[in-house]
């Protein structure tokens, strides 16, 4: 199978569902820039036009509300932030009006809207620019929260969000953008609300998400150097929580470790523990440990 950059990946998907459906929209500050956001929807506007690759101004919750006004008249937008703080501007929007239509209108008027916000330390961001709030958003009912952690993941994802009726933001770590990996040339989805086991093991398991699915299985590898089988979980979609992978994993090692990309306290990682405890309390040998 032809291998593909994770940035390379967003965009053969964002590319294909916009040829396949023409109620698909792309939004957001920079969409038209040459640098193309990291190169996720490079020449995206000459191909597909302003009618459809839509540049946005500085007026964050106003294209959050356009966008959404365009999901209630039958459109299918992706809205783009390029670092997550950005969405705060927008936060009403996202969590009073994109999360509640579809229970306001008893599923007569859904959302069918794609949120990616960019996370991950960089050049210039600074303390105001290079948070991981993914913990906000999946707080929120009505609202499906992913985060890819490789290229086949990150094209499948993004079709299976586009296409989803309901509102998916996307957690996207700026760090992945220049790794390679396998992904299949035509659309595909992958499931959300589906976790994926990444490396088998017996020992102890490793649940995480993003980025940080990269520093576990090289952590399982030195594990492996002292005889220990690190079992390592990219959890895929933590909104909705796979329970069934996780369980399953749990009482097969008898051990937890969560890896967080932001802080612990009331992080991915708490819930994740969280849930296992209050499922299979006794399936656990020792204390589950978060970092």
């Amino acid at each position: 199978m032809r291998s593909l950059k994770f940035n390379e990946a967003i965009l053969e998907a964002t590319d294909q569902m916009l040829a396949e459906d023409p109620s698909v929209l792309v939004m957001g500050l920079g969409v038209t820039d040459p640098a193309g956001i990291f190169g996720t929807v490079s020449g995206l506007h000459k191909k597909y036009g302003g009618g459809r690759i839509i540049e946005s101004p500085t007026a964050e919750s106003g294209v959050m509300g356009i966008a959404i006004g365009s999901t209630l008249v039958g459109m299918r937008p992706i809205i783009t932030h390029q670092r997550v703080e950005f969405a705060l501007l927008a936060i009403e929007q996202i969590t009073n009006q994109a999360a509640k239509w579809n229970y306001m209108t008893e599923g007569s008027k859904p959302v069918p809207l794609v949120i990616r916000l960019i996370i991950g330390r960089g050049w210039g961001q600074g303390p105001q620019h290079s948070q991981s709030l993914d913990s906000w958003f999946a707080h929120i009912p009505g609202l499906k929260v992913v985060a890819p952690a490789s290229p086949r993941d990150a094209k499948g994802l993004m079709i299976a969000a586009v296409r989803d009726n309901n509102p998916v933001i996307i957690m996207e770590h700026r760090w992945l953008h220049q790794t390679f990996g396998p992904v299949p040339e035509p659309p595909f989805a992958t499931e959300i609300g589906k976790a994926r086991v990444v490396r088998e093991g017996k020992d102890v398991t490793i649940v995480t998400y993003s980025y940080m699915v990269l520093e576990a299985l090289k952590t399982a590898n030195k594990l492996a150097e002292e005889n220990i089988e690190a079992e390592v979980i990219d959890l895929q979609s933590y909104r909705p929580l796979d329970h069934d992978t996780l369980l399953q994993s749990i009482r097969k090692t008898s051990r937890l470790i969560t890896l967080d990309n932001g802080c612990i306290k009331f992080g991915i990682g708490a819930v994740v523990i969280s849930t296992i405890v209050s499922h299979d309390f006794s399936a656990l040998k020792k204390a589950p440990v978060r970092l």
